[in-house]
């Protein structure tokens, strides 16, 4: 994978960060009581530990932070903390008069009417993948003037990509299915979602494709039996432990899956969580090295 594929695929990303920076339609509401626009330094949240770590790479300051069970950079230790991803705090966000809220797309919809009623402008990143994580960052150096930081990042991206794609070459693809085990079901990741992202990087193919357009598929486990997958991986999304004994449950129980060829040979895997989880972060390459045996065999 050359360089100057990788920017082509970071500069259509910058446009979709463009398109999803949420502009405050009340900058009125906002100006003039946020002394660190006068002082020429950028109030930034960051709403999720993977923008935080995005941040920190970027040699970027925070006025606030998620809160999070994973481990969060040293940097930010100390920095007021503003609420899980999915629900933040509005009247904390609010009191530390932020330039900008940085938060993941996946979470726009819900997110960006709550940030505007609140009159602070917002900024939302393509966590989907590692190529649209990468083209967010390369959009927020761009605008806060830390260019040098993403092109570092950029590069290393080609470099660990060119050698990891040079290990699989002219190797046949795989067929695999995806699932991620929710409390009590699980559903279908297509290539569209972060863990089917990795799988397409990884050189695999997902047997229920980009989902036309979605992130997750419902089907029964006949129409999965129809597709006939080399290898079923089997992700979670909250509560790991108890999706693993979901996933064992299901699989000895419904006979069926006992006709799968990938059951058959024992390409049945579960992935770690904390590499496979619902936003694209810097463990992709261990993620994408955990898949190689997976996908191809231990070599």
């Amino acid at each position: 994978m050359k360089l100057k594929k990788i920017l082509s695929l970071v500069l259509a990303g910058v446009m979709a960060l463009s398109i999803t920076g949420c502009v405050n339609q009340h900058p009125e509401e906002t100006g003039s009581t946020n002394t660190a626009n006068e002082s020429g330094e950028v109030r930034l949240v960051a709403t999720s530990p993977a923008v935080a770590q995005i941040c920190n790479r970027l040699n970027l300051d925070l006025v606030g932070i998620c809160e999070s069970s994973s481990e969060l950079p040293e940097r930010y230790d100390g920095v007021t903390t503003v609420g899980m991803a999915m629900n933040p705090d509005l009247e904390i966000i609010k009191s530390l008069s932020p330039d900008y809220i940085l938060s993941p797309s996946s979470l726009q919809n819900d997110l960006q009417p709550k940030y505007a009623s609140i009159g602070v402008s917002s900024l939302f990143l393509n966590l989907k993948s590692v190529e649209g994580m990468y083209a967010s960052i390369e959009g927020l150096g761009e605008k806060f003037g830390r260019e040098e930081e993403a092109a570092v990042m950029l590069e290393e991206f080609d470099s660990f990509m060119t050698e990891f794609a040079e290990k699989n070459a002219g190797k046949e693809s795989p067929k695999v299915l995806v699932l991620m085990g929710l409390p009590g079901s699980y559903i279908i990741a297509t290539d569209n979602s972060y863990v089917g992202s990795l799988v397409k990087l990884a050189g695999g193919t997902n047997v229920y494709g980009d989902g036309d357009g979605q992130e997750f598929l419902f089907a029964n486990t006949e129409d999965m039996k129809t597709k006939e997958p080399d290898v079923i991986l089997r992700a979670a999304h909250g509560l790991p432990d108890e999706a693993r004994k979901m996933f064992a449950e299901e699989f000895s129980t419904n006979d069926i899956w006992q006709h799968f060829k990938a059951v058959q040979e024992g390409r049945v895997y579960d992935l770690d969580s904390d590499l496979f989880n619902m936003s694209a972060n810097f463990s992709y390459e261990e993620a994408l090295k955990a898949l190689q045996p997976m996908l191809y065999g231990e070599e």
